[in-house]
Formats: C-alpha cells, sequence, structure tokens
C-alpha cells in the first residue's frame, strides 16, 4: 500500500467563506442536496452532525465520512470509515474578497496499487467534477 494524495483544481464561488463552511461542517445538510445524489448509486443515508453514513451500490455494506477536524471558515478534514484502506479528505476555502471564495478538494489515501490503478483517473476527474459544483451551490440559501 502506498498513500496517494490528489487535489481538485481551485474553483471560485460567489459564496462566503462563511456560508459554505456553514453548510459542510454539519453533515445532517446532506438532506439539502440529497437530490443531487444518484438514488441508484447510494441508499439508506444516516446523516448526524459529525458523521454521514450510506450504502454504494455493489459495495453492500455501510459506508462512512466523519469529520475529523474543521477550522472555521477555512479547512474542513473528513475521514473515511467503515472501508478497506484509510482515506482523509478536505476542503479549503480562502475568501480573496467579497463574492469570491476560492475552493480546493484535497484527497490522501492509503491504497494498494492495484486499486490505484483503476481510480486514480476516475479519483482525479470527480474531485474536479465535485470542486465545480460546490462553486456552484447556493450556500447563502441552505
Amino acid at each position: 500500500m502506498s498513500e496517494q494524495k490528489y487535489e481538485s483544481k481551485i474553483t471560485s464561488s460567489t459564496s462566503s467563506a462563511h456560508d459554505i463552511y456553514r453548510v459542510l461542517s454539519n453533515l445532517t445538510n446532506i438532506e439539502k442536496v440529497k437530490n443531487l445524489i444518484p438514488q441508484d448509486k447510494v441508499k439508506e443515508i444516516v446523516a448526524e452532525e459529525d458523521n454521514v453514513r450510506f450504502k454504494v451500490e455493489g459495495i453492500g455494506q455501510m459506508i462512512g465520512i466523519r469529520i475529523e477536524d474543521r477550522i472555521e471558515n477555512d479547512t474542513i478534514k473528513y475521514c473515511l470509515d467503515n472501508i478497506p484502506m484509510e482515506g482523509h479528505c478536505w476542503i479549503q476555502l480562502k475568501e480573496v474578497a467579497p463574492g469570491d471564495t476560492r475552493i480546493k478538494l484535497t484527497v490522501k489515501a492509503d491504497m494498494p496499487a492495484m486499486i490505484k490503478m483503476m481510480v486514480e483517473s476516475k479519483l482525479r476527474k470527480g474531485l474536479d467534477q465535485a470542486a465545480e459544483m460546490l462553486a456552484h451551490m447556493p450556500f447563502a440559501q441552505m
């Protein structure tokens, strides 16, 4: 197993760092975006303030995401639970001006070489897509 680090492109949101942090640092807010989650792929979502558990099609067991650390209006660090490898993800926020908050996602995972080969390109693409999606979310209205 080897630790790999993947970073998204940096995106820009018109939401304030405070509004983005307020929503993303409380995992019960997943209820507000449940319609964006593919219902045929992700099922049985159970959310609490610091963790969320769900089943992914084809895996069969509950997977969890837990908030590991928070720096108000700056960083939220998550870790993965109940998977056969160690993984962390964090979201970094930088408000460079009113109406311009930069967002970057980073994933660090300790995975076997075979899994790395299978998921690396999808993970990179998925991180960029997630960063774009976050940049366009109306956090102030959530």
